[in-house]
């Protein structure tokens, strides 16, 4: 069973009490810009879909069901980084370094 940190809670929950709630840090059309279709499209339907790591909104449903977010290994489903809602997205290419560094390679586990 998946685990998932909640950042309120402070406590890891199953991941059944959990609900993606889609890519998160997504900047919506200034209204004032008067959006296109085709602008409107791309913010409602439009979401990057990364082999590795990708920052995702999670809300804890059957707990406090409170919002945060989370950088996620989308290959491996292993949770990078948890943090609150309102905090500023970390940098996915360092994140994706220290977990490379952190990571024996296939040949190092052969040997």
């Amino acid at each position: 069973m998946l685990l998932i940190r909640c950042p309120y809670c402070e406590q890891d929950r199953p991941e059944l009490e959990f609900r993606n709630m889609g890519e998160a840090h997504i900047a919506r059309p200034a209204f004032a810009d008067n959006p296109t279709d085709e602008v409107w499209e791309g913010f409602l339907y439009t979401r990057s879909n990364p082999k590795g790591l990708i920052a995702e909104r999670w809300r804890h449903v059957h707990g406090c069901a409170r919002f945060f977010n989370a950088v996620r290994h989308t290959v491996t489903d292993k949770f990078v980084k948890i943090y609150k809602q309102g905090e500023p997205k970390p940098d996915l290419a360092a994140l994706a370094a220290e977990l490379a560094a952190a990571t024996p390679s296939n040949k190092e586990a052969r040997a």
